[in-house]
């Protein structure tokens, strides 16, 4: 693929149009939200404004995600032609230890209530990103968001049905059964599809973060301290301070110094090249870094030449995914807290090569364990006893297959959105789902993301829970450059799905020439041979899921080679892409034929 890129080389019809646009594009989890990035493109915004005023309209919807959660983010500036790393993801409050959870009989921190609750990012990662990159007041990007909790919108149904199968989890905590169960006491106690949804107490909150701004602008403060404010007062002022107190009666750990001290770091991407393109996804407190190491070692292939979906061709992703897998789920954790991970080495072109010897072409592996990038570091392993004990380690058998999937998926939106400016921005906020507890009068769903570390140093020796400590965590969006300039933003839902199937939508576009769209249709296949990073974090081996239309000769082949197979009928995403055409002047639009995503261009 070239800047000049000439695409169906690979035609097939797509169930959905590719969209374009001139001036802007802008795709999201949810319709609703995708309009409130139109409306505010439509009063001058630029990408950021828009990404920031659809974040939080899917905060709002509860698009698997509450205003409580995180945000992660890469953003291309423009103007430096520079690509920056946005985490905003919250951190483990104080007292929250490995010994702490396992005294209360917990092997992983639980996934529902306010035990599993880091402190909120979200807020302070729309409002940073707003501050430092951003045009329009925080009033007008949460214009939109304002109205929909204060006046309400239609639910849909499947976040009402959803409210309805965890009724009883809700019912544990009162400040959450007032927001989600309208019916209480009736045989369908949440919310009917199409109902006018409303949240006083979330519009209550942003009313007070948008007053916070107003009233400093009126003192004489810059945009940028006016936005800054309001982010005072959620973090240290009196919404800080019901955020506290109200986990804190429920059980939970948060106190407001937590919420003081914690803050959104603008950070550097990692990267790499595969072919002619720049690679970024974010640092190892995410799991990006696997797609990263997986294009390394894929380079070394001929994967055009294999067949597209061939039983070479998925052996050998599958393969090549799990050797790096294997890394994400031993060696990934936050790096601002000792010990430091081993990133040069993992990221090493050297050390892809060596690891792709391990590959066994005629069978899965299913002891695949991490591999040792000290060396490519010129250091010696200080785990090599932890390593010994790895690959002991398998499914807990606690679960059915149903909810493992379920576990494996969770969570998670994207936010893609592009300007004529030149401004990318790539997104995926997550937590605080339903049933999050709600943290009393805020309207605010905390995070459910403490489920993501680990209680045993031998499962991964980075990822042990500490106070003011980021746990590892699924969320992971993906931008390329070309020749300097920004081609390809994308980004996906579904927990640890997201590399794995964002890795075959790049190679459907770089190495088969498929559109946009046509790439995020594309049937895909998923490997469960790494550990899932939610619940009682299982696995399984050599389990794979192809798409229906898989023909019976590569299902036949690939049993031969020892994979245990389910179907889904759709496999692609929903994955959310934009593709910036040089050459036109234009944009692309792509966002996958199942769930609710979609977008608008102009």
């Amino acid at each position: 693929m070239s800047m000049a890129q000439t695409f169906n080389t690979f035609p097939f019809k797509t169930q959905k149009p590719p969209l374009h646009g001139k001036h802007w594009m802008a795709l999201t989890g949810k319709p609703l939200a995708a309009t409130a990035g139109a409306l505010t493109f439509g009063k001058g915004g630029n990408a950021v404004d828009a990404a920031c005023a659809m974040l939080a309209a899917t905060s709002t919807m509860w698009d698997v995600l509450s205003w409580g959660g995180e945000t992660q983010a890469l953003i291309y500036n423009p103007k430096t032609k520079k690509v920056i790393a946005v985490n905003a993801l919250g951190v483990a409050p104080t007292g929250a230890t490995a010994d702490y959870y396992k005294a209360k009989g917990y092997d992983y921190p639980p996934e529902y209530g306010p035990l599993s609750a880091v402190t909120p990012g979200t807020p302070g990662g729309l409002m940073v990103v707003l501050a430092e990159y951003g045009k329009l007041s925080l009033a007008e990007v949460l214009a939109p968001a304002l109205q929909m909790a204060k006046d309400g919108y239609p639910i849909e149904a499947q976040t009402a049905n959803m409210i309805e199968s965890y009724k009883d989890e809700i019912l544990k905590y009162p400040s959450s059964t007032k927001v989600f169960l309208t019916h209480l006491g009736e045989d369908r106690e949440a919310p009917e599809a199409g109902e006018i949804f409303v949240q006083k107490d979330l519009a209550n909150t942003l009313q007070k973060l948008i007053d916070t701004e107003q009233a400093a602008l009126k003192s004489g403060k810059s945009r940028k301290e006016a936005i800054y404010a309001a982010y005072d007062r959620f973090y240290t002022g009196d919404i800080a301070e019901e955020i506290a107190r109200s986990t804190q009666a429920a059980g939970g750990l948060i106190t407001k110094k937590d919420l003081a001290n914690w803050e959104v770091k603008l950070e550097e991407p990692m990267s790499t090249t595969y072919r002619d393109y720049e690679v970024f996804k974010l640092q190892p407190w995410t799991q990006g870094p696997v797609m990263l190491q997986t294009l390394n070692i894929l380079e070394n292939f001929d994967l055009k030449a294999m067949g597209y979906n061939s039983t070479n061709y998925i052996h050998t992703l599958y393969q090549s995914m799990n050797l790096a897998y294997a890394d994400r789920d031993f060696y990934y954790g936050d790096p601002a807290f000792p010990p430091a991970e081993p990133m040069e080495g993992l990221l090493s072109k050297d050390y892809a090569r060596k690891r792709l010897q391990e590959i066994n072409f005629e069978k899965n592996d299913p002891a695949i364990a991490p591999g040792d990038p000290y060396p490519f570091e010129n250091k010696s392993n200080p785990y090599l006893d932890l390593l010994a004990k790895w690959p002991s380690l398998g499914v807990n058998s606690k679960q059915s297959y149903e909810e493992f999937m379920e576990d494996f998926t969770a969570g998670t939106t994207s936010v893609v959105t592009a300007d004529e400016e030149g401004w990318v921005v790539s997104m995926t906020p997550s937590g605080g789902w339903v049933p999050a507890f709600i943290a009393g009068e805020t309207g605010i769903g905390l995070s459910q993301r403490m489920q993501s570390f680990v209680l045993n140093e031998v499962e991964n020796p980075f990822n042990l829970p500490e106070a003011g400590k980021r746990p590892r965590v699924t969320l992971t969006p993906s931008m390329a450059l070309k020749d300097g300039k920004p081609v390809l933003a994308f980004a996906k839902q579904a927990g640890d799905e997201q590399d794995q199937l964002l890795l075959q939508f790049f190679l459907n576009v770089v190495e088969f020439g498929m559109t946009v769209q046509e790439a995020v249709e594309a049937p895909s296949f998923k490997t469960l041979q790494m550990f899932s990073s939610f619940g009682s974090h299982e696995k399984i081996p050599g389990g794979m899921i192809l798409n229906s239309s898989t023909p019976e000769w590569t299902v036949s082949e690939l049993r031969a080679k020892g994979y245990k197979i389910n179907f889904q009928p759709r496999t692609s995403g929903p994955i959310n892409s934009i593709f910036i055409d040089w050459k036109h002047g234009s944009f692309w639009g792509g966002s996958s034929n199942h769930g609710e995503d979609y977008g608008l261009g102009w």
